[in-house]
């Protein structure tokens, strides 16, 4: 995929045209950015099937609600703060449910994985929210540190904090060093 013909600037989603070019600016978004953004909310839930779900949640709003990404300065942060904020919503009612059956949330089933990357994924699951929202931003969707902390509104220092302490605690849970210590 070449990223390069897939990057939609805001003055494209906001064209002149009306619901056909809106359609295709976001078929055009959803080429440039879906493997990324699904990357990022994998990491963040554990499951496939939800980050694609989340990920198509964020896109079919983005058809429906066209006002609201011709306004976003950067639609790639947009669609990846919706797809983010249905997989904390998700995750949420997915717990009360838990708690509400009287069980805890089975251990992810990720077939087909090396036992190393299930590790990482088990890993990941058990860092404070913030911490693997950084994480998962910074490393599976790499972006930069500032564009990390535009994401989640957070000052740049709250971020490489978040990402430092998650990165040691990773380390921790993997059993090996991280290698800003040695």
């Amino acid at each position: 995929m070449d990223g390069s013909s897939a990057v939609v600037t805001p003055d494209q989603v906001a064209g002149t045209g009306g619901r056909a070019e809106h359609i295709a600016a976001i078929e055009q978004m959803y080429r440039g950015y879906a493997h990324r953004i699904l990357a990022t909310v994998y990491g963040l839930t554990g499951s496939m099937a939800e980050a694609q779900d989340a990920v198509q949640e964020a896109f079919a709003r983005a058809v429906a609600s066209p006002a609201k990404v011709r306004a976003a300065s950067n639609p790639e942060a947009w669609l990846l703060t919706v797809a983010r904020n249905i997989a904390r919503s998700r995750y949420r009612r997915r717990r009360r449910l838990d708690v509400l059956l009287h069980r805890s949330a089975p251990p992810p089933d990720i077939p087909g994985l090396s036992p190393d990357r299930v590790a990482l994924l088990t890993a990941l699951q058990a860092l404070p929210m913030r911490q693997r929202e950084a994480i998962a931003l910074h490393y599976l969707a790499d972006l930069d540190i500032a564009s990390v902390a535009e994401i989640m509104a957070a000052p740049l220092g709250t971020v490489k904090s978040w990402i430092r302490r998650g990165r040691l605690r990773l380390a921790e849970q993997l059993g090996t060093e991280d290698e800003d210590d040695a």
